[in-house]
């Protein structure tokens, strides 16, 4: 008999992604209209405490995103174990990679609990303290570092083994690279956009293609 495993996993990598990178970009809608020349941080609440919505949608898209990406974590790690040799560390650090991810959505979403609450009053708060949430709210769930150790992972055993399909680990090569030169320079958070772009393409090829557990009598 040949089993069938569900691929629910993956469709939720590939759901996970794509939240996670266009929910948090237009989250950050919130600083738009802040130029670059406004150094007083109560001018700065002034200008975005009428956008406190789109910290309210940073933190939903933060906590679903984080939700779905843990899920796709277990199932990429069940899926690789099924392909590499025995002790592989291929599957745990895939995994390990993308609960990193997870991990960083749910700080930096979280900082958007006070932020929410913060612009909902702001006379009644210290406007240095908001905009160090500010900060921290533009910062820490976009830095996707652990997608990029999920990728070379990925890379090493589809190369190495077979465990994913060729073309899959040469993706998973480039945009694992790309998220590594985004943390040789200070501008960590632009990791989102190749990590948020590998997650949603792995999830779509395990969803769709790539290899299936082999069959069992």
């Amino acid at each position: 008999m040949t089993t069938t495993p569900s691929r629910t996993w993956a469709l939720c990598g590939a759901l996970g992604g794509l939240i996670g990178l266009v929910g948090l970009f237009v989250g950050a809608e919130l600083t738009s209209a802040v130029g670059d020349g406004i150094k007083d941080n109560a001018l700065v609440v002034a200008e975005i405490a009428g956008r406190r919505n789109y910290v309210w949608l940073y933190q939903a898209v933060s906590a679903a995103a984080a939700a779905l990406l843990l899920v796709f974590a277990a199932g990429l790690r069940r899926h690789l174990a099924a392909q590499e040799p025995a002790g592989s560390l291929v599957p745990g650090v895939a995994a390990t990679g993308l609960g990193l991810v997870a991990a960083a959505l749910v700080v930096g979403g979280g900082m958007s609990t006070e932020l929410y609450w913060a612009l909902g009053e702001p006379d009644r708060w210290d406007p240095d303290t908001i905009a160090a949430m500010v900060e921290i709210y533009n910062t820490i769930a976009w830095v996707w570092t652990g997608a990029g150790v999920a990728a070379l992972a990925v890379a090493a055993g589809g190369f190495r083994h077979g465990s994913v399909a060729k073309w899959l680990a040469l993706v998973s090569t480039l945009l694992g690279l790309l998220v590594f030169a985004t943390q040789a320079y200070p501008a960590q958070y632009a990791a989102l956009f190749p990590g948020g772009l590998w997650v949603i393409v792995a999830g779509l090829a395990f969803t769709f293609g790539g290899r299936r557990p082999a069959p069992t009598a």
